[in-house]
Parts: C-alpha cells; sequence; structure tokens
C-alpha cells in the first residue's frame, strides 16, 4: 500500500471526466456499470472505473484523447470519443440500449462475480457458487471468505465468535434461540447473497464483535409473473423443493417463497480423555455416533404497495416449522492406568423429538424524496418463536467381572420467544456530496425455558434429577439513537458517527429465586476516511465500538443431558465483552478484477470463551467465562480475476494473531490454571470455475491453520469441493451435481489441557455429501442487472 502511495504521487494529474450513465428508455441511473479508459491513438487500456448508486463517475487522468466503453449486464455496449482538457470534461448522460441479443450471450458479457468487494463490506453471490446447490444457509457460510463454521454451527468471522448474524438486515427467530446452528432451517435457494460488514458504522446496531453477516433473501419487482423453482436430491439423504415466485400490476408487487427438505445429517466423535487422581490414570475411550432426520418447512410472502416509484409500503410474513428425530449412540470403555486394564463399559442412547415453530412479521415502509439519497424508513418487527424437544436417554454399564445396570432418563425443554422491534433511519444530502443520517431502534425480547430431567422408574413414573430442573426467564429490552455526518473533500472522504445504546437485562431462575439484573448506556462511535488514490486504488482507515450482551443461550445454565460425561450450560454471572475495532483498507480495480487488503485490530476487555473443567470423578463442565483482555491482529487479502473467457479465480487469505490473557480466572475461582495463550494461525480459500464445451466446472478448496486456544490448540482442517453445472431446457434450467467434503476430511480435531485432565476430540459435523440440483426459471435471465445494495 505504501508503494501505490508513493508511487501515485509522481503522475501527473491535470484533469478530470466525470458523467452518468443512465437507461436509454427510462432514464434511470444505472449503478455499477463498468467505465473503462483508452488512449486514442494505440487503444492502450488507462483506467477504469464503476458508476456509484446515481449512476455517476468521475476519472483523474492526464490531458489528452481517449475512447471510453460503457458496460452493464442487460445492455449494449456504448463507445464515446472525447478530448480531455482543462480540469474538468463533463460528457454529460450517457444512455446506454437494452441488449436485444440471446440470453446467452449477455451472460457471457456480463455474469455477476462470485465475491464482491468494497472497502466496507465483502458480497458473495449465492447463486454464482455451483457448490451452494442444494444447501443450506451454514454450509454456505461455511465458504464465505473469512467465516468459519465450527461442528455446532458456531459462526466465527476473522477469528472472532462474536458476531452478529441479521436476515434482510434486521434479527431473526432461525438464530434467536439456536444461535448459527439454527440457519440449518434455510436453504440456500432462498438466499440472493452474503454480505459480510468487518467494521460497522453507526447506523448498525453495536451488538457483534467481529462484524456482521447479513444474509439477504431474493425477492423481484419485475412486471408481470417471473420466479424459479428448485428440485434438490442428495445422498445421505437430501429430498426438496423450492420455488421464488413474483407478480407485480401496476402498484402491487406479491412475493412468495416456499422450501420443503427432508434431510439426514450423520456426524461422529472420537474422544480420547486421561483424568488425574490419587496418582493414578483413569481413561475413557468414547465413540459418539448420531443421526438427524429433519423435515424443514420456511413459508416467506408478502407484498409491495407503490404509492409511487418513490414511495413504497411493504408488508411480509415468514413461517418456518421444523420436525426433527435425533439419535444418538455412545460407546464408552473406561479403564485403570492403560487400555489393557478395563474397569466396565457403557452404552448410552438418545432419541429426541423435535418440533421448532416460529412466525414473523413485518411492516416497513420506505420514502424517497426528491433529491439523490434524501429517503425515509420505518420498520416495525415481530417474532414469535416456539421450540419443544421431548428426549429420552437410555444407558447400560456392565463393570467388569460385575453386574450389567439400565437407567432411563426423560428430558422435556420447551422454549419460547418474543420480540418487538421498531426502527427508523432518515437520510439527508447536503452540498454536493454531504449527508447526515439519524435513526432510532428499540428492541423487546421476552425468552422462557421450562427445563426438566427425570429418572424413569420400573413403572413408568418420573422422578425430577433437581439439578436440571428449573424454569429460566430472559428478560431483554435495549433503546438506541445514533447519527452520522459524513462529507467529501477533494479525494477525501470521511464519515463520523455516534451510536448511543441503553440495555436492560434481566435472567431469573424461578424454583430457585435466583434474579440477576444487568442495566448499562454505553456509547459507540465509528469513523470511517477514505483516499482515492491513481490508478483506480483507494485507502480506507476506520474504528469502531463494539458490544457483545451475553444472549439467552449464554446465561442459561441448564446443562445438556445427551451426553451424561461431558456437559455444556451458559453462565448467569456472564458479563458483557467491549472492543475497540481498528482497520485499514486497501482497494484495487483491475481491468479482470478486484484485488483488497486489509490490516486490522482489536482490543477486547472480557473476552467470552468456553472453559472445560472436570471434576474428580471424570466428568467434565464446559461453560462461558470472562477471561481479562484479548488483543487480536490480523492482515487479510481478497481477489477476483477473470483470468480467460474460460477461467476465474476468487482467493481470500487471512493471517490471523491473538493474545490472551485469562490470570483472572484464577483469581476468581482460586485455581492454578494457565489461560493464557498466544497463537498465529491462517486461513484460506481458493476457487477456481472453468467454462467448458457449454458446462462450468468448480474447485473450491479450504484451510485452516492449527489455533493455539487458553486450554489447548484447534489443528488444521481443510476440505476440497467439486461441483459441474450445464444449462438445459432450452436454457431456462441449470442443472447442477456437487460433492461437498470430496475426502470426507472436514473434521475438527482439538486437544483440551487441565491440571487434571488430558482430553483429545475428533469430531465430524457431517459427511461427504453429494447433491443433484435442477433450476428452473419462469421468465428470469440467469444472470439478472446488479440492483442497489439496501442497507
Amino acid at each position: 500500500m505504501l508503494f501505490i502511495a508513493f508511487s501515485g504521487t509522481a503522475v501527473a494529474q491535470s484533469s478530470k471526466i466525470r458523467g452518468v450513465i443512465q437507461d436509454e428508455s427510462s432514464g434511470a441511473a444505472l449503478p455499477f456499470a463498468s467505465v473503462r479508459l483508452f488512449h486514442l491513438p494505440d487503444s492502450t487500456f488507462i483506467s477504469g472505473e464503476v458508476s456509484d448508486l446515481d449512476g455517476k463517475f468521475e476519472v483523474t487522468l492526464k490531458e489528452g484523447r481517449y475512447w471510453l466503453l460503457f458496460e452493464f449486464v442487460g445492455y449494449n455496449q456504448e463507445k464515446r470519443q472525447v478530448t480531455v482538457a482543462g480540469t474538468m470534461t463533463d460528457i454529460g448522460a450517457v444512455k446506454l440500449k437494452a441488449a436485444t441479443k440471446n440470453l446467452d450471450e449477455v451472460v457471457v458479457q456480463g455474469e455477476k462475480s462470485t465475491y464482491e468487494v468494497a472497502l466496507d463490506k465483502r458480497i458473495f453471490n449465492v447463486g454464482k457458487d455451483l457448490a451452494n446447490a442444494g444447501g443450506n444457509a451454514i454450509e454456505i457460510l461455511n465458504n464465505v471468505p473469512s467465516v468459519a463454521v465450527d461442528l455446532e454451527g458456531n459462526v466465527s468471522l476473522r477469528g472472532s465468535s462474536s458476531v452478529r448474524i441479521l436476515v434482510d438486515g434486521k434479527p431473526s427467530g432461525l438464530v434467536s434461540i439456536k444461535g448459527g446452528a439454527g440457519l440449518q432451517q434455510l436453504q440456500g435457494s432462498m438466499i440472493e447473497r452474503i454480505e459480510v460488514i468487518t467494521n460497522p458504522s453507526a447506523r448498525y446496531e453495536a451488538e457483534g464483535m467481529g462484524g456482521i453477516i447479513n444474509i439477504v433473501l431474493k425477492k423481484e419487482q419485475k412486471e408481470g409473473l417471473n420466479g424459479s423453482f428448485d428440485i434438490i436430491t442428495g445422498y445421505p439423504m437430501n429430498l426438496g423443493g423450492a420455488a421464488n415466485l413474483n407478480f407485480r400490476h401496476r402498484k402491487f408487487n406479491f412475493f412468495t417463497n416456499y422450501m420443503l427438505t427432508y434431510r439426514s445429517t450423520l456426524g461422529d466423535t472420537r474422544q480420547y480423555q486421561e483424568l488425574y487422581r490419587n496418582d493414578s490414570t483413569f481413561i475413557t475411550d468414547m465413540t459418539f455416533d448420531r443421526e438427524l432426520k429433519a423435515f424443514h418447512n420456511n413459508l416467506r410472502m408478502g407484498a409491495d404497495y407503490f404509492f409511487s416509484e418513490s414511495s413504497i409500503l411493504t408488508a411480509a410474513y415468514t413461517w418456518r416449522r421444523t420436525k426433527g428425530k435425533r439419535y444418538s449412540h455412545i460407546h464408552y470403555n473406561d479403564y485403570l492406568t492403560n487400555t489393557s486394564n478395563l474397569l466396565s463399559r457403557s452404552y448410552r442412547t438418545q432419541d429426541e423429538t423435535e418440533t421448532e415453530p416460529n412466525s414473523e412479521y413485518n411492516l416497513s415502509y420506505k420514502k424517497r424524496f426528491g433529491r439523490k439519497g434524501h429517503e425515509l424508513l420505518v420498520d416495525v418487527r415481530h417474532l414469535d418463536n416456539w421450540e419443544k424437544s421431548d428426549q429420552y436417554f437410555g444407558e447400560t454399564v456392565t463393570p467388569t467381572g460385575g453386574e450389567e445396570r439400565y437407567s432411563l432418563q426423560r428430558s422435556i425443554n420447551d422454549e419460547t420467544e418474543k420480540q418487538w422491534l421498531f426502527q427508523v433511519d432518515y437520510v439527508q444530502p447536503f452540498g454536493k456530496d454531504g449527508k447526515f443520517e439519524a435513526g432510532a431502534r428499540s428492541s423487546f425480547r421476552d425468552m422462557t425455558n421450562d427445563y426438566f430431567v427425570a429418572n424413569v422408574k420400573p413403572d413408568g413414573s418420573l422422578e425430577n434429577i433437581p439439578r436440571f430442573t428449573n424454569y429460566f426467564l430472559y428478560d431483554e429490552n435495549i433503546h438506541a439513537l445514533y447519527g452520522i455526518y459524513g462529507n467529501k473533500h477533494q479525494k477525501f472522504s470521511y464519515q463520523v458517527g455516534l451510536r448511543g445504546e441503553w440495555s436492560d437485562v434481566t435472567t431469573t431462575l424461578v424454583d430457585s429465586n435466583e434474579v440477576n439484573n444487568r442495566k448499562y448506556g454505553r456509547l459507540f462511535p465509528s469513523v470511517h476516511v477514505t483516499y482515492e488514490l491513481p490508478g483506480q486504488n483507494a485507502l480506507q482507515v476506520s474504528f469502531s465500538r463494539r458490544i457483545r450482551r451475553p444472549g439467552y443461550n449464554d446465561l442459561s445454565p441448564f446443562m445438556t443431558f445427551t451426553d451424561n460425561r461431558n456437559y455444556w450450560s451458559g453462565n448467569p454471572d456472564l458479563n458483557p465483552e467491549f472492543t475497540n475495532s481498528f482497520e485499514l483498507g486497501h482497494v484495487k480495480y483491475l481491468e479482470r478484477g478486484t484485488f483488497t487488503s486489509s490490516l486490522y485490530y482489536r482490543h477486547t476487555v472480557d473476552k467470552i470463551l468456553q472453559i472445560r473443567r472436570m471434576d474428580e470423578s471424570g466428568f467434565a463442565y464446559a461453560r462461558p467465562e470472562n477471561l481479562a483482555t484479548e488483543n487480536a491482529y490480523g492482515l487479510e487479502f481478497t481477489g477476483t480475476s477473470n483470468v480467460s473467457s474460460w477461467l476465474k479465480l476468487d482467493g481470500n487469505l487471512n493471517f490471523f494473531r491473538s493474545v490472551i490473557n485469562g490470570d483472572n480466572l484464577n483469581e476468581q475461582y482460586n485455581e492454578n490454571e494457565n489461560y493464557d495463550s498466544k497463537t498465529f494461525t491462517w486461513l484460506g480459500r481458493l476457487s477456481a470455475r472453468i467454462t467448458w464445451k457449454g458446462a462450468d466446472f468448480q474447485l473450491r478448496n479450504n484451510y485452516e491453520a492449527p489455533q493455539i486456544m487458553p486450554q489447548g490448540k484447534r489443528k488444521a482442517i481443510y476440505a476440497l469441493d467439486f461441483a459441474v453445472s450445464r444449462d438445459v431446457l432450452k436454457g431456462n434450467g441449470t442443472l447442477t451435481f456437487n460433492v461437498l467434503d470430496v475426502f470426507n476430511s472436514r473434521r475438527f480435531r482439538t486437544i483440551t489441557q487441565g491440571s487434571n485432565f488430558y482430553t483429545y476430540n475428533n469430531s465430524q459435523g457431517r459427511v461427504r455429501q453429494f447433491n443433484l440440483t435442477l433450476n428452473y426459471r419462469l421468465k428470469q435471465a440467469k444472470t439478472g442487472k446488479k440492483g442497489q445494495f439496501e442497507e
């Protein structure tokens, strides 16, 4: 970046050329249209530019004679000669005519990239990645640059597990109770794109230390009836269908998405554990095989009413229902001193029936005023979620030389969530490039968890186990105000924002009458400064303050009972963590692609991490704890390139350094453990897409290097995906075959150590998957025009 900055100062910059790109028939602005400049005498490529949301572009260059090439998906190319002289040359409006060529030719000329990169966000276009066909949202996120998903569905961004997941820019019931794991219910065919915002401005809620991941669902507004259909089949069992339909007639636009899938997800865990007690070593060798069979129903429907093209009222309803059966088989072999001295064998089974219905209601109004960028948005949402789990656990214990014992437990878990969300955003432009934004947001969220575990007696009656039985209440109210001021002076663009949030969170354990209330207000500033460099380069420096509030699952003290030797629970005494995030970003627009780099630093206090402890009986307990601090440093590179007409490459590299101080836990619990860690790790992804004889082939490789953690380390994770697709049905359909995790190598291997134990864990959340998907388009182009991105 320093080389670019210094070399750029030597380029003579005596003039600028500007204009606006519009649709010939309607006069509408064409955002993200490409402009390329060539030297007139020899047609040497000089530079390129992309139009902004208003269709405007501006390029700095030397005086001289040039010809310009204007291109936009679905439109004919336009060439124009121009003589540049003086400080500014304004060529006015450039009118592009809609292409009359057939669809295949348009796709070849202007296909969207899998990744689109900008200084403030990364955009992952889901439909362009062939390996996504037939997958769900979790599987797609696992292949987004800088994003990682662990065995339990927990999502992390740039090494931070504190990431805010939104759907269409707002909270969703999919991730409220189960966290990221709930995204398994969302089929990939319903997703348009995924936006990754690494250092959000004050416009966004302050939640999410590592940043924000926004999942944007499909929605059209074209005249008439149009849509797409998907039929999915796969092995292990993956059957389903999806429909995305849209009908617009004058002032009304109706849209609906429906998805039904049946999936069988297989996984396994192998665990070796040593417990040190009274100068003896107790060894446990465990195998854990599991299968989840689930029906997922997902319906989203709504309507837009256009008072005018600049005044739109939208009402939408989303209904989801999952019905699943989970089967687990756990074998324990217990030894003394070594694996030749067997003490006992145990066999434990789980039979769970799970029902998850949830609903979301949304009413929003958007008003665009006379001046471009002057708009008002009002949004009201209501979430109503429910989850019921009924489980039976049977266990047979056979001591060496002893009598076999059998026990049966039953666990019932009822969880509910109701949330109201109110939000107002207003944008007022001023001057030539100035802009002021302001907004307010209030959310009211109530959750309950009625949980009990009981022994089943021979006569069928139940005997409660008190330590696993209680009634948990979670009441969260958060209110926020924000303001942002932005402007531009020559090559500098800047944006300064301040967000204030008031939090009121109360947790209650009803049976034991334990109440924990936290009320606190905080200010969250943000600063973004951009400097334009010659040669289609730009630098941005940004700062934001973020928060991670302990959520429902973090605070709920109920312990999982699937494996009665390894327990996971929340921590009602957990405090929020705060982060100051700094980032220096660079973007370079190339003739055949884009390259970005980012240098970032995060300082976190009260870092939240899972800590594992083991008692003298060999039972392990894991729950989140507040560690003193974390200092995290990173360097990230992302690039896209159309190497040739038949080869496209997308790549991402993220190098990450973390230093964690956890000495406070020794003082808090009177322990003598080492909770400090220093690690350097990296993750990388490379995707190659080849077009050959009418078919598209894709290879995608993912690798996460080993990582040191406060209690041990995680070993490397790696996987290769393959896909091939071909258009069928006279170009109206696409048939895609993919293999996820070709070598069945995506396994999570961890070593966890304490003063009295050693644990090695080798787990696989999903085995190798084969999918065959047929996509049929009704009056839809395979690749549509690039629309405006909504925040």
